[in-house]
């Protein structure tokens, strides 16, 4: 191994945790002090296939396990995961830059997945119905399909993950597991507590790599299933190439969320919810508010969110900071690059954090709060998601007209609206065509129970992320059609049974 392989990451193929033999490696960088902590291995074609065939050989004897046994290796990792999230937050906070409290949400609303997955068995019950002709019933079987993918991004290094593998395997499924090369730590330590949890051998991999790796694995004939989250190209281009592969596919993509604050909302909740849901995490969250529309009068409010906003402050974790550092110097760039084209495009920068320096890591990839007013719908800072603690205020006369600005967007991941009128908020929830709504909420994720539904250029697919339409989309359904005989030899019955079916 060479030298510039500090730390370099192993992947678990074919039963093992292993060095990749590649010869593609890249460093994993720590966003607060942009040094290189590990160094991950984009993986050889052999060793991602070699995982698809291990998976695919675990799959056939799993899927025979009853599912009550499934359901206790994931009692099993939740109380894992639970007793670990420390120091799973921990090393996600390293290769994300998250603040603790960040790190530890991720962690958490990843557990809750894994905690609805123990409730496998009656979300894979299928139905029956007595005498659908003359004493022929039928009933349908909910089976697993085999080797399923997932493609995480960045940004969630826990949840992500964890909304995707342990209610496949809970399923039946094999799986194979690509976390995005910038943050592959936490997945390795997520893997090893589900073995530790008793999972069989093989059940699930773990690959590192990028493009190439992910077009290798939805292109693998044993993949039958794959579910991806990232920026809208991402998705349509994994939806393109995994569907035309004749994949079943979940793509996630990016967002554009508004919240619509109406004259008779609480002030003091509109201002704390703006704040935090806008620059929590450093805006790298697909559900972050990035826009927010004022009807009427409320856009008196504008400078009390500037205000509030001015005083919070990125940072470590032991000093108490709001939100870490963007993920890379790239990215950071790219925002920079969007506030300036804001201001040449004429809208009015309220609060620009540009200039933030760390005092203790000035080399980190730092942006305080940004706000902007006066915002149009033809910039590029509104028709791009900037994914980073970026808020834009935008004006509407009335209700109606901010419903219309909203569904024009061609995203449609999540949407807010703030008011005490359930006359509003009935309408709003109605007419908006977006695929998660919150009423005085902020940020709308669903709890497990729920899918992750979003719409438009925010999910191609038929089936969303986890919740009941994951069950389905784990699964196939197989129909059965059963006549038992008493006489064997009833001719005339077999042709009676025929014209009945028929």
């Amino acid at each position: 191994m060479s030298d510039t392989h500090l730390h370099p990451v192993p992947i678990y193929v074919d039963g093992e945790w292993r060095q990749s033999t590649t010869t593609g490696w890249q460093p994993v960088v720590d966003p607060t002090s942009a040094e290189t902590i590990a160094t991950v291995p984009l993986c050889s074609k052999s060793e991602v296939e070699r995982a698809v065939s291990a998976a695919h050989r675990a799959f056939l004897q799993w899927r025979n396990t009853p599912v009550s046994e499934r359901a206790r290796v994931m009692l099993a990792y939740q109380h894992l995961l639970k007793a670990h999230q420390s120091e799973i937050a921990a090393i996600l906070a390293s290769e994300t830059g998250k603040v603790m409290a960040d790190a530890m949400g991720d962690v958490w609303r990843g557990i809750e997945v894994v905690e609805h997955a123990t409730a496998v068995a009656p979300m894979m019950m299928g139905e029956h119905l007595e005498n659908v002709a003359a004493e022929i019933d039928s009933y349908s079987l909910i089976q697993p399909l085999g080797v399923c993918v997932g493609i995480t991004p960045f940004n969630f290094p826990a949840m992500i993950p964890l909304w995707m593998f342990p209610l496949a395997v809970a399923c039946g499924n094999g799986f194979v597991l690509k976390p995005s090369e910038r943050v592959p730590l936490t997945a390795v330590k997520l893997i090893e507590l589900f073995y530790q949890a008793g999972a069989p051998q093989d059940i699930v991999q773990l690959v590192h790599g990028g493009v190439a790796q992910a077009q290798c694995l939805y292109e693998h004939p044993d993949v039958k299933a794959v579910s991806f989250v990232g920026s809208v190209d991402g998705a349509q281009s994994i939806y393109r190439g995994a569907s035309q592969a004749l994949k079943r596919v979940q793509a996630l993509g990016g967002a554009k969320n508004h919240l619509v604050v109406m004259p008779d909302a609480n002030k003091e909740e509109v201002i704390n919810a703006i704040v935090g849901a806008s620059v929590g995490a450093a805006g790298q969250r697909c559900m972050a508010i990035s826009v927010v529309v004022w009807v009427g009068k409320s856009a008196e409010w504008i400078a009390d969110v500037v205000a509030k906003m001015a005083e919070v402050k990125p940072g470590l974790s032991e000093e108490n900071a709001a939100f870490g550092p963007l993920i890379s110097a790239q990215s950071k760039q790219r925002v920079c690059e969007l506030i300036a084209s804001g201001i040449e495009a004429g809208a009015e920068c309220l609060l620009d954090g540009r200039e933030f320096v760390h005092p203790t890591r000035p080399k980190g990839f730092w942006l305080a709060p940004t706000i902007f007013d006066k915002v149009t719908p033809e910039m590029a800072i509104y028709q791009q998601e900037i994914f980073g603690p970026v808020l834009l205020n935008m004006r509407a006369e009335n209700l109606p007209a901010a419903m219309a600005l909203i569904n024009a967007n061609p995203c449609g991941n999540g949407t807010s609206i703030f008011t005490s009128s359930g006359q509003s908020a009935r309408q709003f929830q109605h007419g908006i065509e977006v695929g998660q709504v919150g009423i005085n909420v902020p940020i709308p994720v669903p709890l497990p129970f729920f899918s992750f539904t979003g719409w438009k250029k925010s999910f191609y697919g038929d089936l969303h992320i986890y919740g009941k339409q994951a069950v389905r989309f784990y699964t196939e359904t197989k129909t059965v059609t059963s006549r038992w005989f008493d006489d064997e030899n009833d001719d005339e019955g077999d042709v009676n049974m025929t014209i009945q079916l028929r």
